[in-house]
Formats: structure tokens, C-alpha cells, sequence
């Protein structure tokens, strides 16, 4: 019904937002299939989040009131800008920080980012988390369960451990990422058939273990939200702050981490509308929280200790909820790669300036330590992981002109001397997305590019209003006759004016006869080119600034070839011996889940055949 629905969708909206057209991803169909079953998915206890597919159904509902507006539907630019807008909203709703959303469409979803999408993005997330404010989901004044506010400051020598729980942040992010890029490998080989059987298991599996610790059989936000409070003025959370219990607690939070560390890596990026914010911010809560009561189990048994001169004899000195808000904002930080949107996020949900600089100097930390790892966000190694054709701000060539990129066997139109029906097998014996346009064989000058969603439309719509046959000459190329369509907005500009009804019909009146379809009006006649000994890094910047879809080499005025961002990845992805999909095939841990996998076939297989025997040798006795 909706196959977009499932996975989180933050990787696809960041390459929709960086000029990769998916078809259906922010539909109506996908807004209502994922409207209806994010709920039940969280619901089911899977260690997965709301956040993520949040993010995509409020893009989901900007695209689909956008295109109701031409203004918008015939613009791609507008359209990407009102999708970014709603990515701020959606985050917006999801953590209750109207800042972090604006933020979070900056840092993360954009690829390119302008001041007046700034402006309506903070519109957008304004007018979001008022009506969440006024609809006050959870009776509480709060806009999300685990808002927390603190009434006590810190010490400076807590910044050991805080450099702890940093580290632990960016050990946790890039480990989370690598195995579940090698759990998403697998699940391709094998389970891709298999949807439904895979969340069915993974949600039995989740209760069957999730049981037996006090901290996986609770939903994660009300988790947080225990897991955040202080111990003093508000009385005891689940033995939280029982002297008495402390280490049988902190195996309790050291297990419930592990555990549901390995829950994410296997749940995240199955067939349901599944994100991983929360997730991971609980698990950085359950490792925080544990820190944290260590810490003060050490300052009970030392209150004396040099380290702890600073502790005022009379006031609690070490608040453990603290250690967890901050573990929650290692971990969100350490599996995404943002940094400013998770402080600010984590500002506003405590509305206390204190502990700013504790939460900056985690994130600091957690970034250093995932920098020095090597490993991207989540978001960004699923794009690649799917051969997505996005250039991400950090990627970089080497130094070798753009000649050494470009297709040089390139499908061509010739200005002038083509009819319908040599258009049409053209059509029929190639699969490129568009093609240029030269003024003849001897001599291949440019004259434009004409996209080929348009040029069969527009050969469609001819033929089908009865105007042209399959000898009419098919002209690209403009005559000094042809200016009385000026008047039309988009012409002559290839995909602006795009295939809009009314406008296409209106042109075809004048531009289509039998003896000649002037096709010129659909053909982008200044379409971008470069020479061909440009720096490919120089031609990587045009394709991250501008976001065009091809881009042309000539010299002198000659068609000498093309280059897309797939022919870039393509080439960066050999000379780096490293591949989206080929690097992750041969992991240790999808080795691992391969063995796994063939020993659970086996041993099916040999269960179903000597049932299958059992029954044969049954109807035998009884025959």
C-alpha cells in the first residue's frame, strides 16, 4: 500500500531536500499508512522511536498542502523549501524545543540551507509546538513525558565524569552504526521477503527478554522520565535512590544498556515505521543513571576526599538524574553526529541555563571521540549504504579534471533532421533521465538539454490530440518566428515550465503540425556546463551548491561529455576501494548472523523433513 511508510525516512528526506526526486515518499498514501501505523509500532514495545518517522509525516502533510498551490507544485525549489520547513515542525512536536526543530532542519536535513527558510522553518515549528501546547497531550502542562527540570548546580569535578559518559557516546554511536549497516546487509539477503515474520519476531522477542529488568519492561519515555528526576523533594522512583539497592541497581542499568544497545542495532530499519532518537537517548539515560549512582556511592563512602571539597556537607552533592540527562544526550549526539540542535534540545527540556556547559562539554567529548572513530551519523551511512545519488558536505575528490568523470558515449538529439519515430525508438533503447541537444553530427556544438519525463510527455500528448505523425520533423532548435511565446512563464527553460496540462495544451495549439513538433519550448537552452579540465572538486561544490541533476562538459562551444553525481560517487567509490553497499558485505557481525541464519535453516529444514516422515509413516500404519 505504502512501501515508503516503513524505516524513518530521515535519510530519504535528506536527499529529496538535496534534489533526488523519489516518487511517492512524501505522498498521501505514505502520510496516512504511517499516521496509522506509528502508534501501533510503538505501542508493541520495539526498541524504536516516534522521532524520526515524525519527521516524515509532517514533511509528508507539507507536500501534500504544497501541492494543492502551483505556486509550489511547478517549483522544486519551493517545494524543498516547505519540506524543510515541516522537518523543523516535525522535531519540533516530537521533543517539545521549537529552537531544536529550526536547528535540527539546519544541521542535519539540509543540504543546502537560505535565511528565509530560517524564517519559516521557526514559523513552522512555532505554530506546531503552540498547538501541542494547547492541546496538552499529557495532562501535565508538559509538551513531552520526560521534561525535567533541575534545582541544584554542579561541580567541576564532575567533568571527569563527564568526559566519561562523552566517550561512551561516541563509542556507543559508531558501534550502533556499523553493526546495524551490517544487520540491514543482512536483512536485504534474507529477509526482504519476510517483513511481517521479522517485526512479529523482533516484537516477541522484545517482550520475552525485555521482561525480566525493570528498565526494558516500561515504555522508554516514561524510563527517561524516571531515570531524569532527582531523588530529593519528590520521593522514591522504583528503589532508584534505595542506598541499600545501589549495586543490584547498577547491574540492573548495565544490563538494561547492553540489552537494548543490541534491541536497536537489530530493530532499527525493519518493515515498520521505526526512528532511533529515543532509543538511544535511553539507553545514554541507563548508562548515565549508572555513572552517576556510582559516583555517589563513592562520595558516601569518601565523603573526605580531596576530590570532593567542594561539596557543601549540608546539600546533596551529586545528583545522578543528572548523569543521565547528560548519558541521553551523548548517545543521541554519538548516533546521529548533531551537536548544537542536541544542546539546544536538551535546554528546552529543562529550561535550565546550568547545565548548558555540562551538556556542551559532553557533546564536545562524544563528537571528538566519533570524529576519531571515522564513522557518520546513522542518517548518512544508510544513504550511502543504499546508493542514494547525494554528496554529502564532507566528501572530497582528488585532484583530477572533470574529463577523467565525464560519459563520454552520450545518446544525443540533433536539432534539426529527427522525426517522431526516430525520437521514439530513441526513447524505447535507452534509459538515461535526458539528453543533450547538439547542432549536428560533424561538428556536436550545444544547443540545449531537454529532460526525458518532458520529452515523452510532450510526444504523448501530440500524438494522442491527433497533430503529428510518425514522419513529423521534430525541431529543438528555436526560430526568430517562435517569440510570440515568450509571453508564457518557463519557456525555453526545459524542466521549469515542466508538464503541466493547461500549459502544454496551450503550446501544442501553435507549436504542434504535421509537418513539424516544435519541441524547443520544453528544452532547457542554458543548460550548466563546464570544461572539461575543471577540478572534479570544483565540480563536486556546483553539484552540493546548485543541486542540478546533470551537468554538461564542453569546450568551445562542443558537446564533450556528462557527468552526474552517480558518475561522482562512482568515482570516488573506486578510487578509494570502498563501496555503498560491497564495505559492510564482508562484517564480522553479519558473518556472524550468516552462521546463525544457515545453522537455524538447517536445523528447520531437518525438523520439517522428519515431521514430513513421521506423518508418512502414520497414514502407512493406518493403511
Amino acid at each position: 500500500m505504502a512501501k515508503y511508510a516503513a524505516g524513518s525516512g530521515i535519510s530519504e528526506i535528506k536527499c529529496i531536500l538535496a534534489g533526488f526526486v523519489m516518487k511517492g515518499f512524501l505522498g498521501f498514501a505514505t502520510f496516512g499508512i504511517k499516521s496509522i501505523t506509528l502508534p501501533l509500532v510503538i505501542a508493541s514495545g520495539l526498541s524504536v522511536g516516534k522521532e524520526g518517522p515524525s519527521v516524515h509525516v509532517a514533511c509528508c502533510v507539507g507536500a501534500v498542502v504544497a501541492n494543492w498551490f502551483q505556486r509550489f507544485s511547478r517549483s522544486q525549489g519551493k517545494m524543498r523549501e516547505v519540506v524543510t520547513a515541516a522537518s523543523a515542525a516535525g522535531v519540533a512536536v516530537a521533543f517539545g524545543s521549537p529552537i531544536g526543530g529550526v536547528l535540527f532542519s539546519i544541521e542535519e536535513m539540509s543540504h543546502i540551507f537560505r535565511i528565509k527558510t530560517m524564517w519559516r522553518s521557526f514559523v513552522c515549528a512555532l505554530v506546531a509546538t503552540f498547538t501541542l501546547s494547547v492541546m496538552n497531550p499529557f495532562r501535565t502542562g508538559k509538551l513531552v513525558l520526560f521534561q525535567v527540570t533541575y534545582s541544584r548546580s554542579w561541580h567541576f569535578f564532575e567533568i571527569i565524569f563527564w568526559v566519561i559518559i562523552g566517550i561512551f557516546g561516541g563509542i556507543y554511536g559508531a558501534f550502533v552504526v556499523k553493526l546495524n549497516i551490517q544487520v540491514a546487509a543482512f536483512r536485504r539477503k534474507h529477509l526482504a521477503k519476510h517483513g511481517v515474520a521479522e517485526a512479529v519476531a523482533l516484537a516477541v522477542l522484545t517482550a520475552m527478554v525485555g521482561y525480566f529488568n525493570r528498565f526494558l519492561r516500561i515504555d522508554m519515555t516514561e524510563m527517561m522520565s524516571i531515570l531524569f528526576r532527582e531523588c530529593e523533594g519528590g520521593g522514591d522512583y522504583d528503589n532508584l535512590c534505595q542506598q541499600s539497592v545501589q549495586w543490584p541497581m547498577v547491574n540492573s542499568l548495565l544490563l538494561a544498556t547492553i540489552i537494548r544497545t543490541g534491541f536497536v542495532i537489530i530493530s532499527y530499519g525493519a518493515k515498520v515505521p521505526a526512528g532511533i532518537f529515543v532509543p538511544s537517548m535511553a539507553i545514554g539515560a541507563t548508562f548515565g543513571r549508572m555513572v552517576g549512582i556510582i559516583v555517589k556511592a563513592v562520595y558516601r563512602a569518601y565523603p573526605q576526599s580531596g576530590i570532593f571539597t567542594s561539596c557543601d556537607p549540608d546539600l546533596p552533592c551529586i545528583t545522578p538524574g543528572t548523569y543521565a540527562f547528560l548519558g541521553a544526550a551523548a548517545a543521541l549526539s554519538g548516533v546521529m553526529r548533531i551537536t548544537v540542535t542536541v544542546v539546544v534540545i536538551m535546554f528546552e527540556l529543562t529550561g535550565a541555563l546550568t547545565y548548558i556547559l555540562p551538556t556542551m562539554i559532553v557533546i564536545l567529548v562524544t563528537k571528538a571521540v566519533g570524529d576519531f572513530i571515522g564513522m557518520r551519523g546513522i542518517a548518512d551511512e544508510t544513504i550511502r549504504f543504499n546508493g542514494y545519488p547525494i554528496l554529502d558536505q564532507e566528501d572530497h575528490s582528488p585532484d583530477v579534471p572533470v574529463s577523467e568523470v565525464m560519459k563520454k558515449d552520450l545518446t544525443v538529439l540533433y536539432t534539426s533532421g529527427m522525426r517522431v519515430c526516430d525520437v521514439e525508438d530513441i526513447l524505447c533503447s535507452t534509459d538515461v533521465k535526458g539528453f543533450p541537444i547538439v547542432a549536428s553530427k560533424p561538428s556536436h556544438m550545444l544547443s540545449g538539454y531537454i529532460g526525458r519525463t518532458e520529452l515523452r510527455y510532450v510526444l504523448d500528448k501530440a500524438q494522442h490530440m491527433g497533430d503529428v505523425t510518425p514522419d513529423t520533423q521534430c525541431s529543438f532548435n528555436r526560430q526568430a518566428s517562435d517569440q510570440e511565446h515568450d509571453v508564457l512563464s518557463g519557456v525555453g527553460s526545459g524542466s521549469a515550465l515542466g508538464a503541466e496540462e493547461e500549459v502544454a495544451a496551450e503550446l501544442l495549439e501553435t507549436t504542434a503540425s504535421n509537418d513539424v513538433l516544435k519541441l524547443w519550448p520544453w528544452v532547457n537552452q542554458t543548460p550548466l556546463t563546464v570544461p572539461q579540465r575543471l577540478p572534479l572538486e570544483i565540480l563536486m561544490q556546483l553539484f552540493k551548491r546548485m543541486g542540478p541533476r546533470v551537468i554538461l562538459v564542453e569546450e568551445q562551444g562542443v558537446l564533450k561529455g556528462l557527468v552526474t553525481v552517480k558518475d561522482v560517487l562512482r568515482f570516488n567509490a573506486t578510487t578509494e576501494m570502498t563501496g555503498s553497499d560491497e564495505q559492510w558485505s564482508t562484517g564480522d557481525f553479519e558473518a556472524v548472523l550468516e552462521v546463525m541464519w544457515n545453522w537455524g535453516t538447517g536445523v528447520t529444514e531437518s525438523a520439517v523433513d522428519r515431521w514430513r516422515s513421521i506423518l508418512r509413516s502414520q497414514r502407512g500404519n493406518r493403511s
